[in-house]
């Protein structure tokens, strides 16, 4: 559409994410102790607590958020030196999908957690892609103008997410109300007793934590390798976009291994969650270092869809190599994370984590790469270094069985 666009769009998407890290606080914490509550086979009226509750909370979160978007967009983009087309574009974006849709947006995402505890993954599968494909076509008609509508621009793109978001709302509404085994009745909303709020924040809030650490480490580490020049820039994201299709079975295995880990743990069955762990986290490994491996054999044309500079293709093709031992590590993290967590071990893995992505990743890719000069190489090495030690350790914590400690119920 045009390059102001792309400046103020990406601008305040860090934003967005940010507020999708909050919401999470709420969510990731009643899909845990949701998991637990069905596996010890709690009452209906306990079940229907922690929908209660997530909901209040979810909904005081995002109505504060939105009003904080509203007020605040303006200031906070004045604290920018802003073209006047970019800092528009980048307040129409903000306030109409992340002021105007954080209230779908929150109430999608609690939905969705649900969904998936009571076992209706595909549910969630189909209701992504009818959003996804709601999404994809609105921004068509927006930036294209197809059958002859207007070029809504920006807004239209916001428009777009925000109509998607709206639509998900609807239809998992829809698919709750039509399975009697969920529970999720609204009924005496505020009668739900305090200690329910406070076992959902007990989980969420320190998760929500190694999220934002994580994700700020990143963002210091795309700091480091743009001071390294446009070739490296273009190399990281060329890298990461391709190890998406990799990771991304080890991040679907994780997260079924966190329901599933709580079912177990919540039943009292802890010695099964012990063993089947280890089975989940073989098919995991096993998966990525296969996929990886595929993904190194054919590099040299899949890198040439994005790029025909020969440095960059050069780069790529070398960090490849080191993702290996990156995907490798990685697999093991998000299985073993996700056990623990369903567990109810929360506080181990989300302490050393932020330690390992601090003190291991980032200082590693800044000595690797900057000081000892192997440039993007180094830092990538210190990304496969952070998620390898720190896989190793999740699976010992695992392996000690200090977590069956840790249960909620």
């Amino acid at each position: 559409y045009c390059e102001e666009a792309v400046a103020g769009v990406g601008l305040v998407s860090q934003y967005i994410f940010f507020l999708q890290i909050l919401f999470n606080i709420v969510a990731v914490g009643s899909s845990i102790v949701l998991a637990q509550y069905l596996g010890a086979e709690r009452s209906q009226n306990e079940l229907n607590d922690i929908a209660k509750a997530s909901s209040i909370m979810l909904m005081a979160l995002a109505l504060v958020l939105t009003s904080a978007v509203f007020i605040g967009t303006g200031p906070l983009l004045d604290c920018y030196s802003l073209k006047k087309r970019v800092r528009d574009y980048a307040y129409e974006y903000f306030i109409i999908f992340g002021g105007a849709g954080a209230v779908f947006n929150a109430v999608s995402l609690l939905q969705s957690s649900i969904l998936r505890c009571y076992g209706y993954t595909r549910e969630t599968l189909l209701v992504t892609l009818v959003a996804n494909l709601i999404n994809v076509v609105g921004n068509a008609l927006s930036l294209y103008g197809w059958f002859g509508l207007p070029v809504l621009g920006v807004a239209g793109v916001a428009g777009a997410s925000l109509l998607s978001a709206a639509v998900s709302c609807v239809i998992q509404a829809v698919m709750i109300k039509k399975r009697s085994d969920i529970c999720f009745d609204m009924k005496g909303i505020f009668a739900v007793p305090r200690k329910v709020f406070t076992l959902i924040l007990k989980v969420g809030i320190p998760t929500a934590g190694e999220n934002l650490s994580y994700n700020i480490s990143q963002i210091v580490i795309m700091a480091m390798i743009s001071s390294l020049g446009t070739y490296a820039m273009s190399a990281q994201v060329y890298t990461n976009t391709l190890a998406r299709f990799v990771f991304v079975i080890a991040i679907g295995i994780g997260a079924a291994v966190q329901i599933k880990t709580g079912y177990y743990v919540g039943a009292g069955e802890s010695e099964t969650a012990y063993r089947k762990v280890f089975i989940y986290g073989l098919f995991a490994t096993c998966a990525s270092v296969f996929l990886v491996l595929v993904l190194n054999l054919i590099k040299q044309p899949v890198i040439g869809i994005f790029t025909n500079n020969d440095e960059t293709i050069e780069m790529v093709s070398k960090v490849l190599r080191i993702s290996i031992l990156l995907e490798f590590g990685r697999s093991l993290n998000l299985i073993y994370v996700g056990a623990l967590k369903g567990a109810g071990d929360i506080r181990f893995p989300v302490l050393y984590g932020m330690f390992s992505n601090w003190c291991i990743m980032v200082l590693g890719a800044w000595i690797l790469g900057l000081k000892l000069g192997f440039g993007i190489y180094g830092c990538f090495f210190g990304i496969a270094l952070d998620e390898t030690t720190r896989g190793i350790v999740m699976l010992l914590r695992w392996k000690s069985r200090r977590w069956i400690t840790k249960a909620l119920v």
